[in-house]
């Protein structure tokens, strides 16, 4: 599986970005998917996961009320709605493909895109 993520940039604090991640190959339903980030000086952070169906998703604290996970298995893609974007969630955003269910743990996952940045000023 190969996972391309792109839709980040430069938005204002407040303001709604959404990051689309990309996936090959035919088995992109088999897998759930995530989210994480990572900014400067800090390790890599859970965002937000999806089940296979996208009927169940699991969303880390600090994005609670803010981001909605999705994902369109006709389309292999996952999406990322940010709303309410703060300064704290400039990082780069890596989509995650590979659990066998949901799972906020980064080595629940096999296959990671090559990651978009994401910047939110003050």
């Amino acid at each position: 599986v190969q996972l391309q993520a792109f839709g980040g940039g430069l938005v204002q604090a407040g303001g709604s970005l959404r990051l689309s991640c990309a996936a090959s190959g035919r088995t992109f339903s088999s897998y759930a998917m995530g989210w994480f980030r990572q900014a400067p000086g800090k390790e890599r952070e859970f965002v937000a996961a999806i089940s296979r169906s996208g009927g169940s998703t699991y969303l880390a604290d600090s994005v609670k009320g803010r981001f909605t996970i999705s994902r369109d298995n006709a389309k292999n893609t996952v999406y990322l709605q940010m709303n309410s974007l703060k300064p704290e969630d400039t990082a780069v955003y890596y989509c995650a493909a590979g659990a066998p269910s949901l799972s906020s743990w980064y080595r629940s996952y096999n296959y990671w895109g090559q990651g978009t940045q994401v910047t939110v000023s003050s």
